[in-house]
């Protein structure tokens, strides 16, 4: 892994939504900071497992009206589901605790529990698939998350080595492969969930992108949270550093783009 370097999106096509840009569009999930679709809206096309509490790294109102620059954390009143599928709000980060759902097309308001304590959101039914046992690793999913906590605030890794640490948490003295994108691209379509953001604890998130098309890898703890190298006590980039973070921050510190979670292979 090597930290992102700044690039240029393409422009989008006219007929597509443009994510995070104050207009709930076809094909995005829209909160809204007052009941009844009023307010500024914060518009998505992704699920989202941690909107962030504090500026500048939280996921903001865009649109005009009330409540514009506000994180949409435990701000939120009310909601548009644009995508074709059935959308989930969570009291907690990591689509956990009391959950709403909202189906294709719908609006409406968050209900007592979720108004204005709304911490994450799902697209689509997340997945139920548990970290499998079955690659031959000197250790179990189990003993590799065990690892990784029993690690978190070391320095010990270097930079730029995140795919060679989930591989020495399983055991291995490598991953196997030469960088986090190449390790992606190796594992089995079976064992392998793109898109997907809710990871089981042993699993692998995977990243592209970075200064030399390394991507980033890292391993959940389960419930949204991650051991990772190249990030500080904040979760966001920190050369050297092993602890804690979400795939949001990594998004959003590394410049990076989430490509989905593997099940615990590795090039052996």
């Amino acid at each position: 892994m090597v930290a992102g370097a700044g690039f240029t999106l393409a422009a989008p096509a006219a007929h597509a939504a443009t994510a995070r840009n104050g207009v709930c569009e076809s094909g995005e999930f829209c909160l809204y900071y007052n009941s009844n679709e009023a307010g500024s809206v914060s518009d998505f096309s992704t699920s989202i497992s941690n909107y962030g509490a504090t500026q500048p790294d939280c996921y903001d109102f865009k649109g005009p009206g009330a409540g514009k620059g506000l994180c949409v954390k435990n701000q939120a009143a009310s909601v548009w589901n644009r995508t074709g599928k059935t959308v989930y709000v969570y009291y907690n980060s990591g689509y956990a605790g009391s959950k709403q759902s909202f189906a294709s097309g719908v609006k409406g308001n968050l209900n007592s529990t979720l108004k204005n304590n709304n911490a994450s959101h799902h697209i689509g039914a997340i997945s139920t698939g548990t970290c499998k046992n079955t690659f031959g690793n000197p250790r179990t999913c189990a003993e590799a998350v065990t690892w990784a906590k029993n690690h978190l605030g070391s320095t010990s890794f270097g930079t730029g080595w995140c795919d060679h640490v989930v591989g020495l948490a399983y055991g291995w003295s490598n991953s196997g492969s030469a960088t986090a994108y190449i390790h992606w691209t190796q594992v089995p379509g079976a064992d392998k969930h793109a898109g997907v953001r809710s990871v089981p604890a042993g699993g692998l998130a995977f990243f592209k992108g970075g200064s030399t098309g390394a991507g980033h890898v890292m391993l959940s703890l389960g419930g949204g949270v991650f051991a990772s190298t190249d990030v500080g006590t904040d979760g966001r980039y920190q050369a050297g550093h092993y602890n804690k973070t979400t795939i949001a921050t990594i998004e959003s510190s590394f410049g990076e783009t989430y490509l989905g979670w593997t099940q615990p292979w590795f090039n052996h």
